[in-house]
């Protein structure tokens, strides 16, 4: 089924890649520094629901039922949320970046986190409202869940981007906490040999099903 959910959830992870950047120096100023491990020590949890719950999509079973499906989906989509807001809370509660333009940074990424948190909720109203009894009516609605997944992507994509550049985006780069998860491998895709355990959320594209695929492979 999650093949085109999990497609759109690879672009949903950038979220957690953009915070793995590499940092080649040690140039950046103290207070700055002390900004970025402020903001990556409390990210570090977030960043790991986010990781776990887009693999938790991407590993369904292709032959699951579809209230099975369905359940694993809201709940993804619910953790995603919750994952955003507390990661826009990290950046509020942090206080203005030590930088030029610090405080129109930080407002900007608090803003777009919001936004993408209120979208995945959004996503799993739609999940929630599909109707599990029927088979093709399942998948037709799975579709459009992956279409609203992707319109999430370009959010996610620009949430921290700005907030990552200069000073602040070589900081976070050398903080642990603001590194890229590696998701912890659900019971279902741990039986399936052609999904390594621990596979991280940055690389699913290829290993998921379609929404149409997984509704309809029963069929």
């Amino acid at each position: 089924m999650n093949k085109k959910l999990a497609a759109a959830l690879s672009g949903g992870a950038v979220l957690v890649l953009a915070l793995s950047g590499c940092s080649n120096g040690d140039d950046t100023d103290s207070k700055v520094n002390a900004w970025a491990k402020t903001v990556c020590d409390q990210a570090q949890p977030q960043i790991q629901k986010r990781a776990n719950a887009q693999q938790t999509i991407i590993s369904t079973a292709a032959d699951g039922k579809p209230s099975d499906i369905q359940a694993a989906d809201s709940k993804a989509f619910q953790e995603i949320a919750d994952a955003d807001k507390a990661l826009a809370t990290a950046v509020k509660g942090a206080g203005t970046p030590p930088v030029d333009n610090g405080e129109k940074l930080q407002q900007d990424a608090v803003n777009e986190l919001e936004a993408t948190s209120k979208a995945y909720l959004d996503l799993k109203k739609q999940v929630d409202a599909l109707d599990s009894k029927d088979q093709q009516k399942f998948a037709d609605g799975l579709q459009g869940v992956a279409d609203g997944l992707k319109k999430i992507e370009k959010m996610d994509q620009d949430a921290l981007t700005k907030l990552q550049s200069g000073e602040l985006g070589k900081a976070m780069a050398k903080e642990p906490g603001c590194r890229t998860a590696k998701a912890s491998t659900p019971p279902a895709a741990a039986s399936d040999p052609s999904k390594p355990a621990g596979a991280s959320s940055s690389a699913p594209a290829k290993a998921g099903a379609t929404p149409s695929d997984k509704a309809s492979s029963k069929a």
